[in-house]
């Protein structure tokens, strides 16, 4: 018979993600202040990564060589180098990013370990401090001139990148749907690397996470947190550039992709990939201690 851990080689990647979402169930209750504190600190290090993302992007794209169309691809490339810093810095700081805990309370309520209502309590309390960490960069860059003319004008782009969806009727609304929804798939098989416990240092672990950072961000895909910051930010700097009822409904659409990408695609899928109750009720003799 064929070796257990062979058959299901993700068990300590779920053993992982369940213990984390026991700590967050615990948080979100007695300790929820906190757990918002991990959440806004997120939202910060988004918005700092973020602006700096755009500030690179306007840094790289001015280089005066040659053609300045020319040099718009390569700032494309190293400002999403830049952004994957923000995973990074929000992983090991132990701060709480909305679109990874997708992850863990799929596998958590495919397990049985959470129920819908906590679930919802986790992502709901993650995502309002994740939105009120980028309203805190928000607020500190509108009484600064950290922000350039040059990152803002792309920054203005961006929005109206992400808010033309909506316009361009059901194929607009399908294709941020796909945005989101591989956004997201990436973001999680990254972290996914990251728990499974085959990558044992840090340099590994780093490098996992700024390479699924930097695919969605260089494909122009839709994160709702991201997002959402970028729509604080920019309203703040220019109320009229965000329009309040399109960027709802880009967050709600790029939220609903997300929970696709990583809960579904990632969470639901792995935890069925790596169950073995079923498998164990027919070879009970597989989980038998040896000897």
């Amino acid at each position: 018979m064929a070796d257990l851990q062979q058959l299901f080689p993700g068990k300590a990647f779920i053993s992982t993600i369940l213990e984390a979402l026991d700590t967050k169930t615990e948080m979100t209750g007695e300790l929820r202040r906190r757990y918002l504190q991990r959440a806004v600190m997120a939202g910060v290090l988004i918005g700092i990564l973020y602006v700096t993302h755009f500030a690179v992007y306007a840094a790289v794209e001015l280089v005066p060589i040659g053609d300045p169309a020319r040099m718009a691809p390569f700032a494309k490339v190293i400002a999403a180098l830049v952004f994957g810093w923000a995973l990074v810095f929000i992983y090991y700081s132990r701060s709480e990013l909305l679109t990874s805990n997708m992850m863990i309370v799929s596998i958590g309520g495919y397990f049985r370990r959470t129920t819908p209502r906590r679930a919802l309590r986790i992502l709901g309390l993650c995502f309002l401090g994740n939105a009120l960490g980028g309203l805190v960069v928000a607020a500190l860059l509108a009484f600064s001139s950290i922000i350039s003319d040059a990152s803002f004008a792309i920054m203005v782009a961006s929005v109206d990148t992400k808010l033309s969806y909506l316009d361009n009727g059901a194929f607009g609304i399908v294709d941020l749907l796909v945005r989101a929804t591989l956004c997201n798939f990436m973001i999680n098989m990254g972290m996914l690397l990251v728990y499974n416990g085959r990558l044992k240092d840090d340099r590994s672990k780093m490098t996992v996470m700024l390479v699924s950072v930097f695919v969605f961000v260089l494909l122009g895909l839709e994160h709702s947190v991201a997002n959402t910051v970028l729509f604080e930010i920019v309203a703040l700097q220019d109320g009229a550039a965000v329009p309040l009822g399109p960027a709802l409904g880009n967050i709600g659409l790029a939220l609903i992709g997300n929970f696709i990408g990583g809960g579904i695609l990632i969470g639901l899928y792995y935890a069925y990939v790596n169950d073995d109750t079923r498998y164990l009720r027919a070879h009970p003799e597989a989980g038998a201690p040896p000897g």
